[in-house]
């Protein structure tokens, strides 16, 4: 079965790269592009405008943060009621960095839509922009993914899918799907790298004579839930609960810089559990570690009805970054902080894990493709962002809508797209054979020899877990180089999340320690490429491959090289 697979991919690529006689079309998906029209609108988009007052802003004139929280939050839960046509409870929040404060008599313009609907929750994306009435200039604060649960009293809720039909919404849709998968494993994937990070603390450059015991920073504060704190079930808002916690970390931060501090980022949380109107809220702060020019604080939030009770609920808990601005709006630098034997000395070395963890998570989830650089180091703090990066990546170059016929031979079709600098093609055939195998059968690079002629060996590396794999890949010397090339590959698997959807092997190069470029090789990298395949019917899949390539960057151009696969 391999060798029916592989043949049909070889003589598909030897027919269509021969033949020279392209001819162009428009692209291949017209009539979706009549949603990108003024007319359309996705139904569930709910927009905010607010008008920034007095009453709204902190001690330096600009919007809380905390009140800038329950906005977003009733516009996300908004646009999920929207949707489910039912209550709507917060159920979890991504990363958020804040880019710009946001002063008094500026407008606060957020848009929220659901991205993707699973059984009963929901992926919305949010989206904060600050508007200057008197200049009319704007500038992008912060975005955001929120999660929500539908709930009814009485039933279950099975919420009906989302249907995308714009380019970003068919990307929004398709990589959601990846970022669900990541936030499930979220937990245990921070617990397992606090656990093996090994992280060595800059002491020479801070100031040791203002040395601020952590216990010092320490805040306990309680609310209690009243019904405008709460929607019409009586749960009390998720964004209520964090603009209280965004309260006690603020005031917790103050107390170690002496200073009014700016809130950067807050860490991805999940709320554990719903409190109700009468609940009594305890929040408690503490600065866990301040870097150079951050400082890391935790929040915790438990809940109890009566106060007879000894049991409380935990509610969630988060981590904020704060920052001491100057007058030219540059990080100032923050005294050392010291931590209390025991729990606090834990606190303060899984803060300066949690550092470099989430600086990785943001250059890796956040940045964009043009950005990335060919090969990212391997480690076990980013691995599993990496094999986000690398599907996402993926699904995202799938997604595009503007691809171009360029040739077409012995019912094999040749895309190409050239955009943002990157120069991409995509080739597609059906092949009879069933699904599931074709993808269990070419996701093993191992086995690619037996129909590549392009390919020497493969070498497993590192099986990391049962859908992702590192390859060192050998191939023949192209043209007059006498060198033959060499690649490190990860290769990231995934199965369907719902049907009509593609399986997906997204390969992209990576850097190891224990592989690096030698003498006897040339280096190949790749920085986008992959299969999908979907089911056509019985014996029957239309099988996909696509390659991105960087013209103004040192790589192997696989369009060039007729090579399928790296």
């Amino acid at each position: 079965m391999i060798q029916t697979v592989g043949n049909h991919l070889r003589r598909g690529l030897a027919s269509v790269f021969s033949n020279r006689t392209s001819r162009k079309s428009a692209s291949r998906t017209d009539s979706d592009n009549m949603a990108d029209g003024e007319g359309y609108r996705n139904p569930t988009e709910v927009q905010m405008s607010q008008l920034v007052l007095p009453c709204h802003t902190n001690q330096r004139g600009e919007l809380s943060v905390g009140q800038l929280l329950k906005w977003i939050d009733a516009t996300a839960c908004l646009s999920a009621e929207r949707h489910a046509g039912c209550p709507c409870v917060t159920a979890s929040m991504d990363d958020i960095y804040f880019e710009h404060t946001i002063s008094v008599g500026q407008v606060v313009n957020i848009k929220a839509k659901v991205n993707r609907a699973f059984n009963s929750s929901m992926e919305v994306g949010i989206q904060v922009v600050s508007e200057d009435l008197c200049s009319e200039k704007q500038w992008c604060v912060c975005k955001a993914l929120a999660t929500f649960v539908a709930h009814r009293e009485l039933s279950k809720v099975k919420l009906k899918p989302t249907v995308p039909r714009t380019e970003e919404e068919k990307t929004e849709h398709s990589v959601a799907a990846e970022r669900r998968r990541m936030r499930l494993v979220y937990a245990d994937t921070i617990k397992d790298l606090l656990a093996n990070c090994v992280i060595q603390d800059d002491l020479e450059s801070r100031d040791c004579s203002h040395m601020v015991p952590a216990e010092k920073t320490r805040v306990e504060s309680v609310e209690l839930v009243l019904p405008p704190h709460a929607n019409h079930q009586g749960n009390t808002f998720g964004g209520q609960i964090m603009a209280w916690m965004e309260n006690v970390a603020t005031i917790a931060a103050s107390r170690l810089c002496r200073a009014h501090p700016t809130l950067k980022t807050i860490e991805m949380f999940h709320f554990r559990g719903p409190s109700q109107v009468g609940d009594r809220l305890v929040l408690k702060a503490i600065v866990n570690n301040a870097f150079k020019h951050s400082m890391e604080v935790g929040v915790c939030v438990e809940a109890y009805r009566q106060e007879a009770e000894t049991h409380r609920r935990h509610i969630n808990s988060a981590f904020m970054t704060f920052v001491v601005l100057g007058a030219d709006d540059q990080p100032q630098m923050l005294p050392w902080i010291r931590p209390q034997p025991g729990d606090g000395e834990r606190r303060y070395r899984e803060a300066s894990a949690r550092k470099k963890i989430r600086l990785d998570r943001k250059y890796i989830v956040s940045c964009k493709q043009a950005e990335m650089p060919l090969s990212v180091p391997w480690d076990p703090s980013n691995q599993v962002y990496l094999s986000y990066n690398n599907v996402s990546s993926l699904k995202m170059l799938v997604a595009k809508d503007n691809w171009v016929l360029s040739s077409e031979s012995n019912q094999v079709r040749l895309y190409t797209l050239e955009e943002d600098k990157f120069l991409s093609f995509h080739m597609e055939m059906l092949v009879h054979v069933d699904t599931a195998q074709a993808f269990l059968l070419l996701s093993d690079l191992r086995r690619r020899p037996e129909w590549d002629k392009h390919c020497r060996s493969v070498e497993l590396v590192q099986q990391v877990d049962e859908d992702d794999a590192i390859y060192h890949v050998i191939s023949p010397a192209l043209g007059g180089d006498p060198k033959p090339q060499d690649f490190i590959i990860l290769a990231s698997r995934r199965k369907p999340c719902d049907t009509g959807e593609p399986y997906v092997i997204a390969l992209r190069s990576v850097t190891l320690p224990t592989h690096r470029e030698t003498p006897e090789y040339r280096r190949g990298e790749t920085v986008c490429s992959g299969f999908c395949f979907w089911r056509e019917g019985d014996q029957l899949t239309k099988v996909s491959y696509y390659n991105q390539a960087h013209p103004g960057r040192s790589q192997v151009r696989d369009h060039q090289c007729h090579r399928p696969l790296l």
